[in-house]
């Protein structure tokens, strides 16, 4: 069985106390459901059976009422998951569950291990069967063979073997833990629920979003390289690993997460905005419109109308309920696939000069398909204007790039870009400009390996940041 060495854009939630659990953790998941769509699962415990379900599809699909009525216990952990380019398949599904030497724990994991194939391979040797191709069992069978008595002491253990991003929620029969990587990759919070029937409920989310949901208060983030463990005796905080130097990735900020949520302790949608603004300055236009791409460019393309003066309208429209479909026109519709998302207003574009804002651009073919529907809709001239440097490397960390070979920005120069886009004109934002807009400082230092190829960790895949050989063929 291949190893599933990509990265998974991944959703986690936990529920200690609380009679609800599982329908906690479901909605929970339902406020996560943009971080992963292809599976999902939960995992609840009454203090002395685990019970689980996880299958294929979106949250809402596969968490019936009859189904959360047998997610039994108070205590209870989700997880929506996303594989970019591995397996798809139920095997893969999270949370994993298993019983060990250590007790029953189940695990959800938001990440990428960029050492996982190493250890892998070297458990393998040893005599270890592995269940799943994901790169989060690597976790488990470390903390089954940890020499450590206690599960705390074993997890601790088991996370100072493993490099790369992760941000986990673990669960024993009668405890859930919530960990961060050192370096603070992926962001992971901690709520709380107040007046509960013992005690208040205590809660954790890859994203604040989902407290609002479920009627939890924000209290602070689980800091890098710390493992919070709630527990009967209450909750207590210890560092697994030695302080390094933080790299929260900055593509949360840009486009990843939701907009009203708090990451790694700032507003989502106040960066966002920023990064507008910052982009009106640095790359004018003159212009009639300025436009969004639905729906990440829409915060960054208030923040540039704003600072520009230009009126902002909503010139493409955006179908949210698009599934998958099996189904092309016999004969072929032009930009068939994108037409299913996107739809242009033509009232409001034809005869305007646009400023188009969106958050990225990786292979090209979706922004190129975007300028020409506008051009289509009759707008005299497109301007487009990206929120965020050029993206020359692929991502190690637990969001979904493409090889170096696939990335647009790794193999054309911005005019050449331009040229194959057909736009009028192209304009990034600049690295400082991101930085500042997404609140740099000394507290709070970002990872931008996609934009820099200056990479954190000392373990990547040296195969996919070697330059094309060649250009990319669209």
């Amino acid at each position: 069985m291949a190893f599933d060495k990509f990265k998974d854009e991944c959703g986690v939630a936990a529920i200690y106390s609380n009679p609800e659990a599982g329908k906690l953790a479901y909605l929970g998941l339902h406020a996560l459901q943009h971080r992963g769509q292809e599976s999902a699962g939960i995992v609840s415990t009454d203090g002395v059976t685990m019970y689980a379900h996880r299958s294929m599809g979106l949250v809402v699909d596969i968490f019936s009422e009859d189904v959360l009525e047998k997610l039994k216990g108070t205590l209870a952990i989700g997880h929506t998951r996303y594989s970019t380019t591995g397996d798809s398949a139920l095997l893969n599904a999270q949370p994993i569950m298993v019983d060990c030497n250590k007790g029953m724990i189940a695990l959800a994991h938001n990440g990428n291990l960029v050492n996982a194939q190493l250890i892998r391979s070297r458990l393998e040797a040893q005599g270890s069967i592995f269940q799943t191709t994901s790169d989060t069992e690597v976790i488990v069978h470390l903390v089954a063979q940890s020499r450590e008595q206690t599960l705390p002491e074993a997890i601790a253990d088991a996370l100072r073997r493993i490099e790369g991003a992760f941000s986990l929620v673990i669960m024993s029969r009668d405890r859930v833990f919530a960990v961060r990587d050192p370096r603070g990759f992926r962001p992971l919070s901690m709520g709380r629920i107040a007046g509960g029937v013992r005690k208040d409920t205590i809660v954790f989310a890859s994203e604040t979003c989902a407290f609002d949901l479920i009627g939890a208060t924000y209290e602070r983030d689980v800091n890098p390289g710390e493992m919070l463990v709630v527990g009967p005796e209450g909750i207590y905080s210890r560092y697994f690993a030695s302080q390094t130097a933080q790299s929260s990735c900055i593509f949360e900020h840009v486009y990843f997460s939701r907009p009203d949520s708090v990451i790694f302790g700032r507003s989502v949608a106040e960066s966002r905005e920023k990064l507008g603004r910052q982009l009106a300055v640095e790359a004018p236009a003159e212009a009639d419109l300025v436009v969004p791409v639905p729906d990440s460019g829409v915060a960054a393309a208030m923040g540039y109308a704003a600072e520009s003066g230009i009126p902002l309208r909503m010139g493409l429209i955006r179908n949210h309920y698009v599934g998958r479909t099996f189904i092309e026109p016999e004969q072929r519709v032009r930009d068939f696939g994108v037409r299913l998302k996107l739809n242009p207003v033509r009232s409001v574009l034809a005869g305007q000069r646009v400023v188009l804002i969106d958050d990225s651009i990786v292979r090209g073919t979706t922004s190129r398909k975007i300028v020409r529907m506008v051009r289509d809709a009759g707008a005299r001239e497109v301007h487009l204007r990206i929120s965020c440097p050029p993206t020359i490397s692929p991502c190690f960390y637990g969001v979904d790039t493409p090889s170096k070979k696939q990335l647009i920005a790794a193999n054309k120069s911005v005019e050449e870009i331009r040229e194959y886009i057909d736009a009028d004109s192209l304009a990034y934002l600049s690295l400082e400009g991101m930085k500042q807009a997404c609140g740099e400082s000394e507290s709070l230092t970002y990872c931008t390996a996609c934009y820099t190829g200056k990479y954190p960790t000392a373990f990547v895949d040296v195969e996919e940041i070697k330059p094309a050989e060649e250009p990319v063929r669209e």
